[in-house]
């Protein structure tokens, strides 16, 4: 099942269940690089690559999210021959939320979403950052420390970097949640307690959009906190995907 979506870096065919990972705005599937062989070979790891990024560059980049989402929802239902767990960060964890939605629309519950340095959706978003000019994009990037200061040095590859992640900002920003819907498989929610963009009051309220169990974890650090504590995240997922099958 080779797809440009889809990205197996240390494939575990044998693995019982199956992790999809979703990347913040911006960034693409080698964010997960390393989760996809801490997981492996328990867990088989699918990380999502939008269009407009590294071997997807000449493509442009989805800037609506109900298609983005349609897109995907598309893409994964092959593999939902076993159970999925869904791990969003940053834009990823919007993303992985409706896709989760769309998955259970289609009779397919997943084990859990992890929902990473995200408000939740009921939360507005008050920043426009896809009508900001190159110049406010980059300081944002800055802000967040997610990416490396020679990236933002070099003009060559910010103007690479630069449409796929004004393109997420625009599907992000404009997609307005359906309200009152909420997931049927629990929720954990993962956040940094410097986080300079995203307040952990706001993430707390992912508990109104399940009907099943809710936990939150606040980890030292700051918006890409993961970088810093990736083997305590993934021991999160282990523990939640043992406590979902038994295993």
């Amino acid at each position: 099942m080779n797809s440009p979506w889809i990205k197996r870096y240390h494939p575990a065919p044998q693995a019982p269940t199956r992790a999809v990972f979703f990347p913040h705005a911006g960034g693409s599937a080698t964010s997960f690089f390393a989760a996809a062989k801490a997981l492996s070979p328990d867990v088989d790891v699918l990380a999502m690559q939008y269009p407009g990024r590294q071997d997807r560059l000449a493509e442009r980049p989805i800037e609506d999210m109900g298609t983005l989402v349609e897109r995907i929802t598309d893409e994964l239902m092959p593999w939902t021959d076993r159970p999925l767990t869904l791990f969003g960060h940053s834009m990823g964890s919007s993303v992985a939320y409706e896709v989760a939605l769309r998955l259970e629309e289609k009779g397919v519950r997943p084990l859990g979403l992890f929902a990473s340095g995200r408000a939740a959706p009921s939360v507005p978003i008050s920043r426009r950052l896809h009508l900001a000019d190159d110049g406010e994009l980059v300081r944002h990037l800055m802000e967040l420390s997610g990416t490396d200061a020679q990236l933002l040095a070099e003009e060559g590859l910010l103007r690479m970097v630069l449409p796929a992640l004004r393109g997420d900002y625009r599907a992000l920003e404009t997609h307005l949640p359906e309200p009152g819907r909420s997931l049927a498989c629990p929720v954990v929610a993962l956040c940094g307690d410097a986080d300079p963009v995203v307040d952990p009051d706001d993430v707390a309220h992912w508990e109104r959009h399940t009907s099943a169990s809710f936990r939150m974890r606040v980890f030292t650090g700051g918006h890409f906190f993961l970088d810093a504590h990736l083997p305590a995240v993934t021991q999160e997922i282990r523990d939640h995907i043992a406590a979902m099958t038994g295993q």
